[in-house]
């Protein structure tokens, strides 16, 4: 060997051997694409979220509405039919009716708010009081003027009653 130096082959890079910053380019453009869709997504569902809110409050009503249309056929029967009818069988068919449509409305979760003796006033409201009269007490209702409904657990109107008060 001579005092000459000696050069060394070239390293030869294969494939597996990639520079590591072309690999975390593509990666981060992998993950920046992943991130437009998540986002994308994201918007997707709430915009679907949205639709199904405004669907659900605009159409909640109308599995009530429509066990209520055979009462307003059968109203509509019942006023036909009132021509020339006693007022016995009028009466009959307004009561079932009536039944029909408590019936409908309990079915949705609609209840009437049974009045106690006493004064609630979570399910009633008094409109008015009055000294308190014989065989009662005070705070004990009096008179029901407008019957009151709840909605599974909630008041949905409140009964409107007379409350006996000390004088």
């Amino acid at each position: 060997m001579t005092g000459e130096p000696v050069e060394e082959p070239e390293a030869v890079v294969s494939e597996e051997e990639e520079d590591p910053l072309i690999t975390l380019e593509a990666r981060v453009e992998e993950l920046e694409k992943e991130l437009q869709y998540s986002a994308a997504e994201m918007v997707n569902v709430r915009q679907r979220a949205a639709r199904d809110r405004s669907d659900a409050i605009r159409y909640g009503g109308m599995s009530l509405a429509l066990r209520m249309l055979p009462l307003l056929d059968s109203l509509e029967k019942a006023l036909e039919a009132s021509v020339g009818e006693d007022l016995e069988t009028l009466g009959e068919g307004v009561r079932l009716t009536l039944e029909g449509a408590r019936a409908a409305m309990e079915s949705e979760g609609v209840v009437k708010i049974e009045v106690g003796s006493e004064f609630d006033p979570t399910t009633m409201e008094a409109i008015a009081t009055v000294p308190v009269p014989d065989g009662h007490k005070a705070g004990s209702v009096i008179e029901i003027v407008e019957v009151g409904y709840m909605y599974h657990d909630r008041v949905l109107r409140a009964a409107r009653v007379i409350v006996a008060e000390d004088e």
